[in-house]
């Protein structure tokens, strides 16, 4: 079956989270993109770039552009600890945070960068990877000139005085979202030392039971086993502190954070969290929130408030009890916020297995032709950004790099990408 791709995108840029949510310094996993971009060098595929959905065109009409629209659009949403103090100066999310050093074009720096500026020490709350990822950021904050983050990240990190970090989970270790590859990151970084509180590691019946059962879990807690019984790392200027069995009362400060009072937890006999009633403050100048993402609605689309997600039967788009022709949904938006790059693979797999087959019994849908898309976007003066256009950004970003000493520098802003593809084509 020949089949011809658009790819739309909200951005400029393609390769969304790969670009925008994977950490700098995780190389190898950006490496990711260079696939990504083999495909998109497919003759069958189109990119249309800065192109939103429900801004640019609506749902309505896509349908009738294509034969069939498959909805991509995740999780970006954050969601809220719901306690006090949550909204002083230097209290963040973990989505601005990563937007942010990872250069979306999108974000706001001030409220980042302010936070930063006078952060001594930093309380992260989750225990997953994006708050490992916000942990070993800031552990590294004067060592990530290796990386493309944009300029002004990097001078604002260099610059954060921030020693102490500590991520909170309420829950066990052996509860944690983390992978191990991701933990043991932690421990690799120079003039870091990672703490861990044995009393975290007690026996228990229901932490025990996920040890024995789980060949991940029991990987996670044997590396934290061995940070908790290890040396405290005395001449280490930076320390993480892991900290289970901890949950945020209220975030603390007059006119921006001071502190977080945490409440001690413990798991009852059947696995459930309850407070102790005892608590502490831990000193911060800087909180980022990191415990998990809602989907958002978008207009024209049927939405699950309840879930975050877009309803579906096998990635089938429903509308009114009944799957909609033509439309399909995959990803975190479709099942919600939980697995890797990997997860994603199978469960799109999932989704064009429907496509197909629908496509097979004349189940999809089309009253216009391709074309006419595009046609449309220029009469409403919509600027999209074309795989030329891309190139010329990729190109942009790599000579930048290299003037630094750098294999690239990513162009943080909408007035920096469109300025490169403009420049280009004067000189053209």
């Amino acid at each position: 079956m020949a089949v011809e791709v658009d790819v739309l995108d909200r951005l400029p840029t393609p390769f969304g989270l790969v670009r925008y949510g994977v950490a700098p310094d995780h190389l190898s996993i950006r490496g990711i993109r260079e696939t990504l971009w083999r495909l998109l060098r497919n003759p069958s595929v189109r990119f249309l770039g800065n192109v939103e959905i429900g801004a640019d065109v609506s749902t309505d009409e896509l349908r009738r552009h294509v034969d069939a629209v498959v909805y991509t659009f995740g999780a970006a949403r954050d969601r809220r600890l719901g306690i006090p103090g949550e909204d002083l100066p230097g209290s963040l999310a973990a989505t601005d945070f990563v937007a942010w050093y990872c250069g979306h074009p999108d974000v706001i720096r001030g409220p980042v960068e302010e936070a930063l500026r006078p952060a001594r020490s930093a309380v992260v709350v989750g225990v997953g990877n994006v708050a490992l990822d916000v942990g070993r950021v800031l552990a590294r904050c004067g060592a990530l000139d290796h990386t493309d983050m944009p300029e002004h990240v990097l001078s604002a990190l260099g610059g954060c005085p921030v020693r102490d970090i500590h991520l909170l989970g309420r829950r066990a270790p052996a509860h944690a979202a983390f992978t191990t590859k991701e933990l043991r990151e932690l421990g690799k970084i120079d003039g870091v030392s990672v703490h861990v509180d044995p009393a975290d590691l007690a026996a228990h019946p229901v932490t025990d039971a996920l040890v024995a059962s789980d060949r991940a879990v029991a990987r996670n807690v044997d590396v934290l086993r061995g940070w908790a019984g290890s040396p405290d790392g005395i001449g280490n200027p930076t320390s993480v502190h892991l900290r289970f069995f901890t949950r945020p009362v209220e975030i603390l400060g007059t006119d921006r954070v001071e502190g977080v009072l945490v409440e001690r937890t413990a798991l009852t006999p059947d696995g459930r969290v309850v407070g102790t009633g005892e608590q502490a403050v831990i000193e911060a100048q800087l909180v980022v929130r990191s415990v998990g993402y809602r989907g958002v609605p978008l207009p024209g689309l049927p939405f699950d408030a309840s879930a975050g997600v877009v309803p579906h039967e096998r990635g089938r788009v429903v509308r009114d009890g009944a799957p909609a022709p033509g439309e399909y949904v995959a990803g975190w938006i479709k099942r919600g916020p939980t697995g890797v790059i990997g997860t994603n693979k199978s469960d799109a797999h999932e989704t064009i297995e429907t496509l197909l087959a629908d496509a097979a019994a004349g189940r999809l849908l089309r009253t216009e032709s391709p074309d006419s898309l595009t046609t449309l976007l220029a009469d409403r003066g919509v600027r999209v950004f074309t795989l030329e256009d891309w190139r010329t950004i990729d190109a942009a970003e790599i000579a930048l790099g290299e003037s630094r000493g750098r294999t690239r520098t990513t162009l943080a802003t909408r007035a920096e990408l469109l300025d490169a593809v403009d420049s280009h084509q004067r000189i053209c």
